[in-house]
């Protein structure tokens, strides 16, 4: 919309890039968005042309048919939209479904954007699994596009090959261009991997915040901590094996911890990533 983009050219506002993809551990990425198109008033500023971005075939849409007739289709959508802070602060939200092609051109494309608006640094968060409890503080690690700003990281792994990411090669087309970019990576107990871990994302806002000097709501998002800690609870008291899986991780952890900090070696790293994946696959491809 012009007057929307209007009104965020040449503030310097944080462009923020949380896509639905391929990697998403206690969806982290999406529940981030997610709070923010809650909180922060979003207002249209581009739509991408999802045509042009979406392989249909393979990530099909859902569609209502109802009696004798379809009555509706949600349809994939990848967008900017200009948010607001509790101080009156714009900033951008690119949101949506990670492309399926043109990778190349779509990151130019945002790259573009961000020359002409005058956006400031982007942004990123998303979650992996690792052998943590529930129980002990949700661990962040930084990575960035200059190694200053990738603060207070426990020493993980020096070098890993993973699938790519859009989002992740946003962020290293963006350093390649002299841009800073950085992104956040909660640490989600592996056990939980595969659903909602909103502890994960308020850790996420709270580094955010610290950053961009954002003032973002938190709404109703310590409540769900809450609730979604008295529910992890109850279900794994109600299995012996559970309980004793996170008594040593706790015990685990609190070892590190006294030592200096939980170090997960690069080999216990790569199987939990590994693991991870292949949940997905057969979540997929039943």
């Amino acid at each position: 919309m012009p007057e929307t983009w209007d009104a965020v050219a040449g503030t310097g506002a944080p462009l923020i890039h949380l896509l639905d993809g391929f990697l998403d551990a206690g969806r982290v990425t999406h529940g981030t968005a997610a709070h923010l198109l809650r909180t922060c008033q979003p207002e249209r500023v581009v739509t991408f042309d999802i045509d042009e971005l979406h392989d249909f075939r393979s990530r099909r849409p859902i569609m209502t048919f109802d009696t004798y007739h379809w009555t509706a289709i949600l349809m994939p959508h990848l967008v900017l939209d200009r948010l607001t802070d509790e101080a009156g602060r714009p900033f951008l939200l690119l949101h949506g479904q990670e492309p399926d092609t043109r990778w190349e051109a779509s990151v130019a494309a945002t790259l573009g954007i961000c020359d002409e608006l005058g956006v400031g640094r982007l942004y990123t968060a998303s979650g992996i699994p690792l052998a943590v409890p529930h129980t002990r503080p949700t661990g962040i690690t930084r990575h960035a596009t200059e190694a200053a700003l990738a603060h207070d990281n426990p020493p993980l792994i020096e070098r890993m090959d993973v699938p790519g990411q859009w989002s992740a090669m946003l962020e290293l087309r963006a350093g390649e261009a002299g841009r800073v970019a950085m992104g956040y990576v909660a640490h989600v107990p592996h056990y939980l991997s595969q659903v909602q871990f909103p502890q994960a994302v308020k850790v996420v806002l709270e580094s955010l915040m610290a950053d961009t000097g954002l003032r973002i709501p938190m709404g109703e998002l310590p409540q769900e901590v809450t609730e979604n800690m008295e529910l992890i609870d109850a279900e794994i008291a109600g299995s012996q094996e559970t309980a004793e899986l996170v008594a040593a991780l706790e015990e685990a952890f609190d070892t590190a911890h006294e030592r200096v900090a939980p170090v997960p070696t690069a080999d216990e790293i790569g199987a939990e990533f590994e693991r991870f994946l292949a949940e997905r696959e057969q979540d997929q491809n039943p």
